[in-house]
């Protein structure tokens, strides 16, 4: 079975409406196993294990599932034994993989789907029998969440082989003509009737095909050498010429220094042999301005002069509270509701 799909339905005996959840893994591992995938749109809807083996996936193994009960959280646990063997029948080499825009991948997991749709892509095909090869959905291939609008779909890639030949119109499709037009926006070449239609869209842009009937050549061995390079005279390496690196260390220190000690200089006789003085300012200034200056200034050192000599008693706010008839600095034991705030001065 490893050139064909599994997929494994899983229910458990409870009502439709009790939402139940699913976790399968590869026993004695948290996860599944590379090749198979685990698909569940709602509580409410069955899940799936699906996948298609690889030759490397030869052999046996167990899955265990574990039913998740969301109402009463009961749980149960199931253990599905899988044994791959090697495919049987002729090899199918020409295959052929389709996009289909209309359907999630949980709606061609069941055989009536996969069957209707083999049905149909067998008159796209030469005669001959088909086979289901993958099933993988769009998101896993780097496709976009749809909105959540009626009618938009994931989307799910359907690959199918057969030993027959492709017919003339697949080739005219997955043709470099065709994907041409698709990059210009413009429908591709299909010279033959959509017999997918209308049960499945098939996105005609997005047909890959794969011919496996002509053998690749095989890639060459190396041949393990030694690990030692032979000797080649025209690739020697040549001796280096001895440099002196005085030059360059005195230019990389003594320019800087030059120019700092010519912008220090620079400097230096603007702010001290460029000042006007006070003499050049004064004559620069008019006399009605320097006679107004000198007023001003006059007038507020005699105010101050006066401010500091005048003799003032002190507000009784920053005096000492104390008792006239005692001599005491504390207030006197009285109601302090009848004494007023500020005292009278007298």
């Amino acid at each position: 079975m490893a050139a064909a799909v599994i997929w494994i339905p899983l229910l458990v005996a409870v009502p439709p409406t009790v939402p139940v959840t699913y976790h399968a893994h590869l026993q004695g591992h948290p996860d599944l196993p590379r090749w198979l995938r685990y698909t569940q749109r709602s509580p409410h809807h069955p899940g799936f294990l699906y996948g298609t083996p690889t030759p490397e996936d030869r052999g046996q193994q167990v899955i265990e599932v574990i039913a998740y009960n969301r109402d009463s959280f009961d749980t149960t646990r199931q253990k599905l034994l899988l044994l791959i063997e090697d495919p049987e029948g002729p090899p199918l080499p020409y295959q052929a993989e389709f996009l289909v825009r209309s359907h999630d991948v949980e709606e061609v997991l069941p055989s009536s789907p996969a069957s209707r749709f083999l049905t149909a892509s067998a008159g796209l095909w030469e005669p001959g029998e088909l086979q289901l090869l993958n099933i993988t959905s769009a998101l896993d291939r780097g496709g976009r969440v749809p909105l959540p609008i009626e009618g938009r779909k994931e989307g799910v890639y359907i690959k199918v082989g057969s030993a027959s030949p492709f017919s003339s119109c697949l080739k005219m499709v997955a043709s470099p003509d065709s994907h041409a037009r698709c990059a210009q926006g413009q429908p591709p070449l299909l010279s033959c009737y959509d017999t997918l239609a209308p049960h499945f869209r098939v996105d005609w842009c997005n047909v890959s095909l794969v011919d496996k009937s002509v053998p690749e050549p095989a890639d060459q061995v190396p041949t393990p050498g030694d690990g030692i390079l032979e000797h080649d005279p025209s690739c020697s390496p040549t001796k280096a010429t001895a440099r002196d690196f005085l030059t360059d260390a005195l230019v990389t220190l003594l320019v800087p220094l030059l120019v700092a000690l010519l912008l220090t200089l620079l400097l230096a006789y603007v702010m001290c042999c460029r000042r006007e003085g006070r003499l050049k300012r004064d004559l620069a200034t008019s006399d009605i301005q320097m006679v107004h200056h000198c007023t001003i200034r006059g007038n507020t050192e005699e105010l101050r002069q006066m401010a500091a000599s005048r003799e003032v008693p002190r507000p009784l706010s920053t005096l000492p509270m104390f008792n006239v008839r005692t001599g005491e600095r504390l207030p006197p034991q009285v109601d302090s509701a009848q004494v007023p705030l500020i005292l009278d001065q007298h």
